[in-house]
């Protein structure tokens, strides 16, 4: 019977973000009807029945309706099951950035091939200690406009929301994982990252429901401290 439901809050419509008690009905095998939302009246999420890449596609568009797919319904956002997802994607997400910081200061040392083993290590170093700094001020940053500028309460299962949510639409980060394999310019790390930016705005969007231009500005805010600290 139905989508699992989460602890939490519960499955959401994508179209209007209202909750729904259940996103469709399982009556045999492969054998499905997907439920109304009772809000909108329109079909609560039509994307259980769509391949992976239609999903994709309409995230790398930022439709909003994807992200509420993936965040409420896919991942289960604001139940005990997103908690392991979170602590894991944090860790890559770190890890990409450590990635980016070692691209980019291998760039400007123009290719340095001979190293000591102790440089090597000086240098993993402090690319993972910038990495680990720059996304706590990251955090910090991300949190502190949250609670400012979008004047919301402090709530720690909302400000986990909101972290959760910004940490998962950074999805594009991993294409930095070509960039092992192909060459790339620089440049294409600057594309990445404002596309990053741009995806959190509509996470924080989704999550928060509020205007476009208060979750630019929270979430420019909190890129910016990173970088500059980076």
């Amino acid at each position: 019977m139905g989508d699992a439901q989460a602890a939490g809050e519960g499955p959401r419509c994508v179209g209007c973000g209202g909750r729904v008690k259940t996103l469709f009905v399982q009556y045999s095998p492969g054998n499905i009807r997907l439920m109304k939302c009772d809000k909108c009246k329109a079909v609560a999420d039509p994307y259980i029945e769509c391949e992976f890449m239609i999903i994709l596609i309409d995230l790398v568009l930022h439709k909003t309706r994807a992200y509420r797919h993936v965040l409420f319904n896919k991942l289960s956002m604001g139940s005990s099951v997103d908690k392991g997802i979170l602590y894991r994607s944090t860790l890559i997400h770190i890890a990409l950035d450590a990635f980016r910081i070692s691209f980019s200061k291998g760039n400007r040392a123009d290719g340095a091939s001979s190293r000591s083993i102790f440089s090597t290590i000086s240098n993993c170093t402090e690319v993972i200690g910038d990495a680990l700094l720059g996304n706590i001020i990251f955090m910090i940053m991300l949190l502190l406009g949250v609670r400012f500028i979008l004047k919301l309460s402090f709530d720690i299962i909302r400000y986990r929301d909101v972290l959760f949510a910004v940490i998962i639409s950074s999805y594009f980060k991993l294409f930095l994982f070509t960039m092992m394999v192909w060459e790339f310019p620089s440049s294409v790390i600057f594309i990445v990252e404002m596309f990053v930016l741009s995806s959190n705005v509509v996470a924080l969007r989704v999550v928060s429901q509020f205007p476009k231009a208060h979750c630019f500005a929270v979430c420019l805010l909190a890129h910016a401290a990173k970088y500059l600290t980076q």
